[in-house]
C-alpha cells in the first residue's frame, strides 16, 4: 500500500515533465564553468539497432549503415555547438539503441571526445550480438571504463518472448566471457517481472549471473509506454505490478545478501564501480542525439526524435531542442530527492551547495514521512535508504521513468 501511494505521487510529479513549451531560449544554454562542483555529464544516444525489441520505449530505428554514418557526423556537429557555448565534459555515457552497432564510427567519436576534453570515464552499452574479440579489444583500447551488456535473460524461452531469439542463453554466457577482465566495470542488465517470467526462471538467471565474471548487475522492471499500436508491442503495455515485489525480494536475498552492495535501487556492484545513472552523480547533464534529454540550471530539454528534423536543426546551426520546461522549485526539489534516493543516499552538504538551503527546511515533510515509515535513516550528515526503503524507491523510479516513456512515445509516433 505504501509503495503504491509513493508510486502514485511520483507518477503525478513525473507527468509535469510532459508539459513542455516550444519556444526555446537558447541564451540560457551555456556552460557552467570549470568549477568541480558544477560538472556536467554528457549522454550520447545512438538510436540504431539491428532488430527492435518490442518492449523498449527509447528512441530507436532499424540500422541502416548510410543513415547511421550521417547520424554520427551530426553528433559531432551538435557536440561542437555545445563546445562553442562553453561546455566542458569529462564523463561520458553512450546509450541507445545500440551504441556498438557501427564500431568504427563509435571509436572515431570517442577519439573526437579525447581531442576536445579531458576524459575521465566512458560507459558504453551494447548487446550480446555485438560482443566479440575485436569489438571488446577496440573498446578497451579506446579507454572505455565500463561495458554494460543488455542480457535481459539467459532463458531461451524468455528471450524468444522478448523478440531476442538471435542469441541463446549459452551463447550469451560465451560472449560475456570474452569481456572478462577487460574493463573496470562489467555490467549485465537483466529484466524482472517480465510477462511469462516466473520467479524460478528469474532465480535461475541470477544464479547464472553469479557464476559469470561480471562485477555488476542492473535489474530493470518492465516500464511500458501507455499506448502501442503494434500487436506484439501491446503485450508489454499492461504489466502485473502485483508480482513485482516478489521479484525484488529475490534480488535483495540472492544478490544484495551475497557480497553485492547497492549502487542504486536497481544496480548492485562488487566494490566501487561506475554506474550509468548519471542523474545520481550529476545535478546537470546534457543529452546528445535524437530523443535525448537534458537538465541544466533547473530547465528540462528534449531533443528532436525524428532523424531528419534532428539533422535540419544542426544544418541551420541550431541545437536540436524541440521542447523545454523550467521546473518550479518544488519540482526541482522533488526530482533531486527522487534521484538521490535512487542512488541510496543524500548528503546534506551537497544539498546545501546545490540549493543554498538546509535540506530539513526545504524537504521537512517529505523526510519526516520517509523516516516515519522506516524508509530512510540519518547519521553523520547523510541520509541513507534503508533495506525496507529499497522496494518503495524502486516503485517511485519505475513510475517516474514510465511517465517519461509517455513523452517519448508521443514524440516517436508523431516524429517530432
Amino acid at each position: 500500500m505504501l509503495s503504491n501511494f509513493l508510486g502514485f505521487i511520483t507518477r503525478y510529479e513525473g507527468r509535469k515533465f510532459l508539459k513542455l513549451g516550444e519556444e526555446i531560449d537558447e541564451s540560457q544554454i551555456v556552460g557552467l564553468g570549470t568549477n568541480s562542483d558544477n560538472q556536467i555529464s554528457l549522454y550520447i544516444h545512438i538510436p540504431f539497432c539491428k532488430s527492435l525489441c518490442p518492449y523498449c520505449c527509447f528512441n530507436r530505428y532499424l540500422f541502416r549503415e548510410d543513415e547511421a554514418r550521417r547520424y554520427f557526423k551530426n553528433l559531432r556537429t551538435e557536440l561542437d555547438l555545445y563546445i562553442q557555448r562553453g561546455f566542458k565534459f569529462s564523463n561520458f555515457y553512450f546509450g541507445g539503441g545500440t551504441p556498438t552497432v557501427l564500431m568504427d564510427e563509435l571509436i572515431g567519436f570517442i577519439s573526437y571526445l579525447k581531442e576536445k576534453f579531458e576524459v575521465k570515464q566512458i560507459s558504453v552499452e551494447t548487446t550480446p550480438r555485438e560482443v566479440n574479440e575485436e569489438s571488446v579489444n577496440l573498446l578497451k583500447e579506446a579507454g572505455v571504463n565500463r561495458l554494460s551488456i543488455g542480457v535481459q535473460s539467459f532463458d531461451d524461452r524468455i528471450l524468444k518472448s522478448m523478440g531476442r531469439a538471435w542469441c541463446t542463453g549459452e551463447e550469451i554466457k560465451e560472449k560475456i566471457s570474452i569481456a572478462n577482465g577487460k574493463f573496470d566495470t562489467l555490467n549485465l542488465d537483466l529484466i524482472f517481472n517480465f510477462p511469462s517470467q516466473s520467479i524460478e526462471t528469474f532465480k535461475a538467471d541470477i544464479e547464472t549471473f553469479k557464476d559469470l565474471p561480471a562485477n555488476q548487475v542492473t535489474f530493470y522492471p518492465l516500464m511500458p509506454s501507455p499506448n502501442k499500436e503494434n500487436a506484439l508491442e501491446r503485450r508489454f503495455t499492461r504489466v502485473d505490478t502485483s508480482r513485482e515485489k516478489a521479484f525484488y525480494s529475490v534480488i535483495l536475498r540472492d544478490v544484495y545478501g551475497d557480497n553485492y552492495l547497492p549502487s542504486t535501487a536497481w544496480c548492485f556492484s562488487k566494490g566501487e564501480r561506475i554506474i550509468d545513472e548519471y542523474i545520481i552523480d550529476f545535478d546537470n547533464y546534457i543529452g546528445l542525439g535524437a530523443g535525448s534529454e537534458s537538465l541544466l540550471n533547473g530547465n528540462f530539454y528534449t531533443n528532436s526524435f525524428a532523424l531528419n528534423r534532428y539533422e535540419e536543426f544542426l544544418t541551420q546551426g541550431k541545437l536540436p531542442i524541440i521542447r523545454w520546461r523550467k521546473l518550479s522549485e518544488h519540482e526541482l526539489l522533488y526530482y533531486y530527492l527522487l534521484s538521490k534516493l535512487f542512488g541510496m543516499r543524500l548528503v546534506n552538504k551537497k544539498f546545501h551547495k546545490r540549493f543554498n538551503a538546509n535540506i530539513h527546511q526545504k524537504l521537512e515533510k517529505e523526510l519526516l514521512f520517509l523516516k516515519l515509515f522506516g524508509l530512510i535513516q540519518e547519521k553523520d550528515g547523510e541520509i541513507n535508504v534503508t533495506d525496507n526503503g529499497m522496494y518503495p524507491v524502486n516503485v517511485m523510479m519505475r513510475e517516474f521513468f514510465t511517465a517519461l516513456n509517455g513523452l517519448r512515445e508521443y514524440c516517436i509516433e508523431n516524429q517530432i
